[in-house]
C-alpha cells in the first residue's frame, strides 16, 4: 500500500482542530501527524516529523498564517490548504495567502463550525489530496506588472464594442489556478477578446480574487453578475457557489449566473461553462483548460472542440497538478498543449485568426 498523506492541522480554535482531526482521520489514505494552536507550536512539532500537507488558518496569535506561509515557501516549500472564515476581511487575507503560494481554500463560518466542517468533509479531503499531488516547483508567484500610466481610450468604449464581439475565450482551472491565471491574464493587452473563467473557489472569495487580478491586469477583471456582457478587454470570473453559462443574443454574448446542483462535485463547474460556450459560440470560441485535480472541464472542452472551437491545454511541465488537462487530452479534446507562459500569445493568435 502507498503510505498515507501526512497532515499537520494549524488553527487557534480547539473545536476546528478536533473536527479536522476527526474528518481527516477517517480517510484511510490520510494521517494527521499533529495539531497546533499557532505556527510557532506547529514548527516545533514539525521538526520531529515534517508533513506532506498543512491545513492553515490565517488569523492566529503570535504568528499569522500569511507570515508563516511566506516563511515556509522561502525555507521549506510545503503544500498548504487555507482554512479561512467566510467573511469579506477573511477573503482579502486569504487572497494574500493564495498569492504567497497556498493551493486551496476551505471556508469556515463564524458559528456552526463543527457542523459545517463535517458537511464540507468531501471538499476538505479533496483539497488535501490535491495538495499532496502538487508540484511546488511550478508554483512561483510572478512579479506584478505595472499598471498602464493612462487609461486606454479603446477600453472606455467596451460597451459600444459589444456589437462587434465575435470571439470569446473560456478558461477553466482549479488547484494552482490562482497564480496560473495571474500569469496568463497579466500577459494580455487591454483589448483582448472577451474572457469567461471558472476557477474552483468558494463563494465570497471569487470577488476578492477578481479585485486582486483587476489591480494587476491591463484588462478589466470582474466577478460575474447575471446578465453581464462578454466584451473585449473584460474577463468575467464565475462567482463561487454559482454556475456560469455563456448565452448569445444576436451578436452579443452575455453570462447567465444561477444556482444549481453540483457538477463533477463543483459549483461553479468548468464543464457547465464549456458546454454552454460550445452551444452559444461554437467555432467563434477558444477553450483553455489549466492546472487542476480531477476531470471537471474535460468533457465540456471536448464539446467545444467538436463544435469547432480551438482548444488549448496547459502542459504537464508547467501545471501544479496535471489532472484536468490530462483528462482532456485523453478524450481528444485538446488541439495543442503549451507551457503556461505561451498560452496568452496563442489565445490572441487564435482569437484573431
Amino acid at each position: 500500500m502507498l503510505r498515507p498523506i501526512k497532515v499537520m492541522v494549524v488553527d487557534d480554535s480547539a473545536v476546528v482542530r478536533q473536527v479536522m482531526l476527526d474528518v481527516l482521520g477517517r480517510a484511510p489514505d490520510i494521517q494527521v501527524i499533529g495539531t497546533a494552536a499557532d505556527p510557532l507550536f506547529a514548527l516545533a512539532k514539525m521538526q520531529a516529523e515534517w508533513p506532506d500537507v498543512i491545513t492553515l488558518d490565517v488569523e492566529m496569535p503570535r504568528m499569522d498564517g500569511i507570515t508563516f506561509l511566506k516563511k515556509l515557501m522561502a525555507e521549506r516549500p510545503t503544500p498548504v490548504v487555507i482554512c479561512s472564515s467566510l467573511t469579506e476581511r477573511g477573503a482579502e487575507t486569504t487572497m494574500q495567502a493564495m498569492a504567497a503560494g497556498a493551493l486551496a481554500i476551505i471556508t469556515k463560518p463564524k458559528i456552526g463550525v463543527k457542523q459545517f466542517l463535517h458537511d464540507a468533509s468531501n471538499d476538505l479531503l479533496s483539497a488535501v489530496r490535491a495538495a499532496a499531488q502538487a508540484n511546488l516547483g511550478r508554483l512561483r508567484p510572478p512579479p506584478a506588472p505595472p499598471r498602464p500610466a493612462a487609461p486606454d481610450p479603446l477600453a472606455a468604449n467596451q460597451e459600444a464594442m459589444a456589437q462587434t464581439t465575435q470571439n470569446i475565450v473560456a478558461i477553466g482551472t482549479s488547484t494552482g489556478g490562482t497564480l496560473a491565471l495571474e500569469v496568463l491574464l497579466t500577459a494580455l493587452p487591454s483589448m483582448s477578446p472577451g474572457i469567461v473563467i471558472v476557477q474552483h473557489m468558494p463563494e465570497k472569495f471569487t470577488a476578492a480574487f477578481a479585485e486582486r487580478l483587476d489591480s494587476l491586469c491591463q484588462i478589466q477583471v470582474l466577478e460575474a453578475r447575471h446578465g453581464d456582457k462578454v466584451v473585449p478587454g473584460r474577463a468575467l470570473i464565475a462567482p463561487g457557489g454559482k454556475h456560469m453559462q455563456v448565452r448569445r443574443s444576436g451578436a452579443q454574448y452575455y453570462v447567465e449566473v444561477a444556482d444549481g446542483p453540483l457538477v463533477n462535485r463543483h459549483k461553479p463547474s468548468v464543464d457547465v461553462l464549456f458546454r454552454s460556450t460550445a452551444r452559444s459560440a461554437g467555432r467563434n470560441a477558444v477553450g483553455v483548460i489549466m492546472t487542476g485535480m480531477g476531470d471537471d472541464g474535460a468533457r465540456g472542452l471536448k464539446d467545444m472542440h467538436d463544435a469547432g472551437a480551438r482548444t488549448l491545454a496547459q502542459d504537464e511541465a508547467t501545471c501544479v497538478v496535471y489532472g484536468m488537462p490530462k483528462e482532456a487530452v485523453k478524450l481528444g479534446a485538446v488541439d495543442l498543449s503549451l507551457p503556461l507562459t505561451a498560452l496568452a500569445g496563442e489565445i490572441l493568435h487564435l482569437a484573431r485568426s
